[in-house]
Parts: C-alpha cells; sequence; structure tokens
C-alpha cells in the first residue's frame, strides 16, 4: 500500500535526534495510529513502550534488537517487529530510510 486514505495527520512533526528522524503520527477512524518518518544517515536507539513493526518504504537500514548480538539488514518491501518494552539500535548508512512504524 502505497498511501493511507481517510486519516487524520498531526500537522507538528516529531522530531528526534536533533532532526535525524521525523515522523508524522497518522490516526485511523478504528483509532490505531501509525507513523510515518524518515531517518537520515546515523545511528540511533530508540526504545519501545508498545510492540512496533516497522515497515521499510524506502532505503535501507541495518537493526539489531536489544539482547541480540547481531545487527540484521532490511530494504524496502520489508520489515522488522519491536517488542514493547525493548530497544533497538538502527543505522542508516547512505540514502534516508522511509518507514512506516505500526503501534500494537
Amino acid at each position: 500500500m502505497s498511501r493511507f486514505d481517510n486519516v487524520a495527520v498531526t500537522k507538528q512533526a516529531n522530531v528526534y535526534f536533533d532532526g535525524k528522524c521525523v515522523s508524522h503520527t497518522v490516526e485511523f477512524a478504528d483509532g490505531t495510529k501509525k507513523s510515518v518518518g524518515v531517518i537520515l544517515p546515523s545511528t540511533l536507539t530508540f526504545n519501545t513502550g508498545a510492540p512496533e513493526v516497522m515497515e521499510t518504504v524506502a532505503g535501507a537500514c541495518r537493526v539489531k534488537l536489544a539482547g541480540e548480538n547481531e545487527w540484521k539488514s532490511y530494504a524496502a518491501g520489508q520489515s522488522f517487529e519491536v517488542p514493547a518494552n525493548s530497544s533497538f539500535e538502527i543505522e542508516v548508512a547512505a540514502e534516508p530510510y522511509h518507514y512506516v512504524c505500526h503501534f500494537g
């Protein structure tokens, strides 16, 4: 799916890590929320409250989940899951990484 229809978008951006990650919250009619964003080349650590599925829209990244030793690579069309109350490191090396974060 390349677009979301019939949604509400929060106009104020979520800006993290001095602008290296910028996203907007999208709310659906059923109350579910997602964020749509971009991560610029960097290595960042994110903490989760709810479980998340990170869908790669464009670009590529490497990810290391909390408690794991190996980095895994993801490209457009792939996704990875992060448990609730956890964290993950993400490395974006070249092109900006475009994503949709599915919560819950």
